[in-house]
């Protein structure tokens, strides 16, 4: 099932919307939202894999919402105003949606995404392959990289790739690949997500503050609600003295 949120400022044109996505097998729809700043909380809570998200609105236009976006799912823009679209595609928008919507252009965009998300995962599958010897092998730059996992400070997710940061290395290795993956490709034992964008050595780590997580060179890695009661379980039983 590909998650999606619908999100419009028009209350009729997001129950269309919605009623739509109900409509189409392999869409679960996760939320139903009415602007730019309450998709932005849905989207810090929860995994999404595609936005149907209208461009004009109040405040925060769904363009400069997709342009905030550090991880960003795939978009589907819907809106009243074709001049718009080349913004929307420079966004790599899957797709455009002129308003009045029509359910058969929404499932062909959503088909679109569905196999744009298949062809990732082929990809995905084949981006990465974990040795007996604890290392792994990453295709980056049209070649195949060997990082020890040993030696990995920290993973950070974007948007389709994902940036592995190597201790004694000035730049991160990237990849196209979703954090998902790679987390299943680590050892629980010594990996763990402390944020939707980031992934932490458990050994590398050598300073808390404040729910955030410091490496060197001024590097604060933040602690997400919905990952804060395990992480701070494993560092209390860690921990020694009051």
């Amino acid at each position: 099932m590909i998650k999606c949120i619908a999100v419009d400022d028009e209350p009729l044109a997001l129950s269309q919307l919605a009623g739509y996505i109900s409509r189409v097998p392999f869409l679960e729809l996760v939320a139903s939202c009415q602007d730019a700043f309450e998709a932005m909380k849905v989207l810090s809570e929860k995994e999404v894999d595609l936005i149907f998200l209208d461009i004009n609105m109040p405040d925060l236009s769904g363009l400069d919402l997709v342009r905030s976006l550090i991880v960003k799912p795939l978009v589907v823009f819907t809106t009243a105003y074709p001049q718009y679209a080349i913004d929307g595609f420079k966004l790599d928008a899957v797709d455009y949606l002129l308003k009045p919507l029509d359910f058969h252009d929404l499932l062909k965009a959503a088909d679109k995404a569905r196999k744009y998300m298949e062809l990732r995962q082929v990809s995905e599958s084949d981006s990465t392959q974990l040795s007996n010897d604890g290392s792994l092998f990453v295709k980056a730059d049209y070649k195949v990289v060997r990082i020890n996992i040993s030696e990995i400070k920290y993973i950070e997710g974007m948007s389709e790739y994902v940036r592995i940061f190597v201790e004694g290395e000035d730049k991160p290795v990237m990849t196209l690949l979703s954090m998902k993956k790679i987390e299943e490709r680590l050892p629980a034992s010594q990996f763990m997500r402390v944020h939707r964008s980031y992934i932490v050595n458990l050994q590398k780590i050598t300073e808390i503050s404040r729910l955030r997580i410091i490496f060197g060179n001024n590097v604060y890695i933040p602690v997400g609600d919905n990952y804060k009661d395990r992480f701070l379980e494993y560092i209390n039983k860690m921990s020694v003295g009051k």
